[in-house]
């Protein structure tokens, strides 16, 4: 997948995240063509279906939670910069 089927994929989700978590809240989402292609129970199932389906590096998965924290992370680290 391309970074720009990736973005086209997360854009997606984000513009439709409102009436997916109502229909799919909690869940993981397998998301391809800019569809919800599956909803599972755990990451890995998603992963696992999905796989059986598409050729990896083709679909986002992606859980269907609301707010920015949902598609966004944070990483911590101990190192400095100088």
């Amino acid at each position: 997948m391309t970074d720009s089927q990736l973005t086209k994929e997360l854009q997606y989700f984000k513009e439709h995240q409102k009436e997916l978590v109502q229909k799919y809240g909690g869940k993981f989402l397998v998301i391809k063509d800019q569809r919800v292609q599956g909803a599972y129970e755990s990451e890995m199932e998603a992963y696992a279906e999905a796989k059986k389906k598409f050729e990896l590096g083709t679909f986002l998965i992606q859980q269907c939670l609301p707010g920015q924290e949902s598609y966004t992370q944070t990483f911590h680290s101990r190192v400095v910069l100088s």
